[in-house]
Parts: C-alpha cells; structure tokens; sequence
C-alpha cells in the first residue's frame, strides 16, 4: 500500500531525534546487558548486524516482540511453509527469553535474529542485509523508523492478531495524524479480536480484518515429561494448586488465599509461578514472612510433606505444571497488566480463575466463562472460595477442565486456516518472489 497522507512534524522530528540519539542507544543496549536483558553474544543483532548469511531465494520476515507473540508464530509459519515452499523465513523477536525459545522451537527452514533497535542505522543495516520479500508484524510493535523503511523495502506488509492496549490506544488518540501515517504502510490489518479491530480501525480509519487471536493455535507448552512424573511422585494425593504468571501483589493474594483455605485441606500445596523467574527470591521472602515451610525450584529444593509453597521459579517449565495443576489461577489479571494467556492451561487440563483485567484477552476469557471453563475472582476470599469449591466438587472440576480444553480447541484451527488463507490471497499477487 502506497500511502498518499503527509508525513506528520511529530513523526518527522521523532525520526531526526532519533538518527541523532546513536550515543543513547548505545549507552541502552549497554546497561540492559549489564541487566541481563540482552544476549552479548548476539548483540550486534540489535544494531542491525547480522550474524548470518541470507539464505538465497524469497525470504519472509516475520516480528513478534516477546514470548507470547512469538509462540503464537511457530504454527503460522509452518502453515506459511506448506503454502510457500520455496521460501525461507526469518523471525524477530526483541527479548533473550524468545531468543531461546525459537531456538528450541522453531521448524527446519525458519531462524531466528533479534529485532534491532528503531535507530535509522541500525534498522537500513537490517533491511539492506536480510532483503525481506514480506513482513508481518504480530500484535503491537509500532516502531516508525521499522516500519517506514520495511515499507520502502517490501512489497507487503501486514500486522497479523493486532492488539493495541487501552492505554496504548488513548496515547495514539492524542496523535491521530501520526499513528494513521504509521498504519497507512500496511497493506493489510488483521485483529486479533472485536475490541481491538475497532481500535485498530479508529486509529487507522480503514477497515481491519478479523478472525480470532493466533493465540488460539499455538500448540501447547511443552514439558519434559520425566520432570512432570518426578513432580507428581514428590506431591503424592495432596491437593495443591497453581498461581501462574503471577505479578507483584499478586503472590501476596495468593498467599492470603491458601491461608484462608488452611482450615479445610490442611495438607494444601500452594506453587507460585511468577512470571519473572528471576523474581523467586522476592516470593521466598513473602513465604518466609508468614512463616511457610517453601522450596525454589531453581535452587533445586525438592518438595517434602511440609513443603507448604512451592516457587517455581524456573524458566520454559510452565508447561510441567500446568500439567500437574486442574486447577490454575492465571496472572496478570489481578494487577493491571491485561492478564496472560488462558489457553495455555485450558488445553493442559486446569479450570481456570483469573481476575478482573484482562484486556490482552478479553474476549477469550469471555468465551471461556460463557462455557464455563473459567471464574473470576476479585481478591483472596474470592480466589480461595473459587478454589474449595472446585476441590470439594470432582465432578464439577472435571466438568469445569473439559469445557476449558474444548473453547481453547474449538476455533483454533478455523483461527489459523482464515488468517493465513486471508494472508495469501494478497501477498502471492503482490509479493511474488523475482
């Protein structure tokens, strides 16, 4: 799509400001490596360098920013191979967590680079080396110097499950000019549910395609099973349940909800997932406080008959516990930060509690109550009642896990067959390979 609308003075000066903040950018990719937020193996990568030869022939260039979008890639692109055989694929994340998890997950004929920084440079380093054929953009990344010049640099571009936060949204309402440009240099935008297309289409003022979030297809997390059987020799007939994904303030509710549950499973099991593994030192001291007998696993603490709570501080292992747990309360939704992907335990078995916020999710989550595969919970007493009621119940918890794993299988391969029908009836015509 070839844009006719003017280039807005905000964008113009945010891209000069930008070409002149190489020095910034330096000292940023800098400290998040002291930080451990960046790979220093790889961090040319960031600058635009590539550290590998571009494979010869048509190449499609896929970005998803951080773990979620880019587990939610892996069956769009085998999808995209079987339809487009002769080309390669490259995938671009922004995080050493994603890094590590296409390495490990990504199929024969697609790899890896980290997205680099929206410094003029660094992004023309990137374009010119890798020469993408297409882009799709998955989700949220409005980076202006990224997209301008992919725009100059493809002949199609598509933002795939687009989502854009309430907060983000009421930021870009206050730039309309700016952010109409941006999206103006896609030829296609696809939403990931209702409330975002209607977003995506004030802010772009054109009409947004929708099928259901890509989330829906990802395959399940996977676990090494061997762990999963040592886990479930170590906690036995205990009753226990998950908190998963959790965030600060959410450990706390937790926490007040297994006391509340005490009096009545007194043998209760209680593991903590944070969502940040490297925050497993913070929940121990929250434990620690109330005076809980806990093991981390990262310490390699095994789980005894007085263990009370479990931290699961460990990265990649999600997958193991959603596994153990049927009943999982899914972070994210009690703080503010839009809450985290329900599919994930619905498809591993666990009836699913989640709280108010959920607006990275919010029709999922919708769809999942309606089916009664998922409760909302407010706080510790509502968590805790949630929790006896499914663990006094074991036919309304099996009732509860099977309508959560058949909502989260129900569409998910409509989801996918629609958006990557949709995608190739466009890109072939117009993005054919020379």
């Amino acid at each position: 799509m070839t844009s006719t609308l003017r280039e807005p003075l905000a964008l113009k000066i945010y891209r000069a400001l930008s070409r002149a903040a190489e020095p910034v950018a330096a000292f940023t990719l800098n400290r998040r490596m002291r930080a451990g937020k960046e790979d220093p193996e790889r961090i040319g990568e960031r600058r635009g360098l590539a550290q590998r030869e571009r494979p010869a022939g048509p190449l499609l260039w896929i970005h998803g920013a951080s773990v979620g979008e880019s587990l939610s890639v892996i069956p769009l692109v085998k999808r995209l191979q079987r339809a487009l055989p002769d080309y390669a694929f490259l995938i671009t994340t922004g995080t050493v967590t994603s890094a590590k998890l296409m390495a490990e997950r990504l199929p024969e004929g697609a790899f890896h680079q980290y997205i680099p920084l929206d410094h003029p440079d660094f992004v023309r380093a990137f374009l010119d080396h890798w020469r993408p054929e297409a882009a799709f953009f998955v989700e949220s990344e409005f980076w202006p110097n990224l997209i301008l010049a992919a725009r100059q640099k493809t002949r199609f571009m598509a933002i795939v499950n687009g989502r854009v936060s309430p907060r983000s949204f009421e930021d870009w309402k206050r730039q309309p000019n700016t952010i109409k440009y941006i999206l103006s240099a896609f030829d296609m935008i696809i939403a990931q549910d209702y409330q975002n297309a209607d977003r995506l289409m004030t802010l772009s003022g054109r009409p947004v395609e929708m099928f259901g979030n890509l989330k829906n297809a990802a395959p399940p997390l996977p676990a090494d099973e061997k762990e999963v059987e040592n886990l479930r020799a170590m906690i036995g007939d205990r009753p226990f349940w998950l908190a998963a994904s959790t965030h600060p303030g959410e450990e706390e509710i937790a926490l007040d909800a297994r006391a509340l549950l005490k009096s009545d499973f007194p043998d209760l099991l209680t593991v903590i997932a944070p969502r940040h593994p490297g925050r497993g030192e913070e929940v121990e001291d929250l434990a620690r406080e109330r005076g809980l007998a806990y093991a981390r696993r990262s310490q390699g603490a095994p789980i005894t008959p007085e263990t009370e709570v479990y931290i699961a501080d460990t990265l990649g292992e999600l997958g193991v516990f959603y596994r153990l747990a049927d009943t999982a309360f899914v972070g994210g939704s009690i703080t503010p930060k839009g809450g985290h992907n329900p599919l994930e335990p619905a498809r591993l078995g666990a009836a699913i509690l989640h709280g108010p916020h959920t607006f990275n999710f919010v029709e999922t989550y919708q769809l999942m109550r309606e089916a009664g595969g998922a409760a909302l919970v407010r706080n510790e007493r509502e968590l805790a009642a949630a929790i006896r009621r499914l663990f006094a119940d074991s036919k309304t918890r099996a009732a509860v896990v099977d309508a959560a794993r058949e909502s989260a299988e129900r569409n998910a391969e409509k989801t996918l067959a629609d958006i990557c029908d949709t995608l190739l009836e466009k890109f072939p015509a117009e993005a054919d390979a020379p």
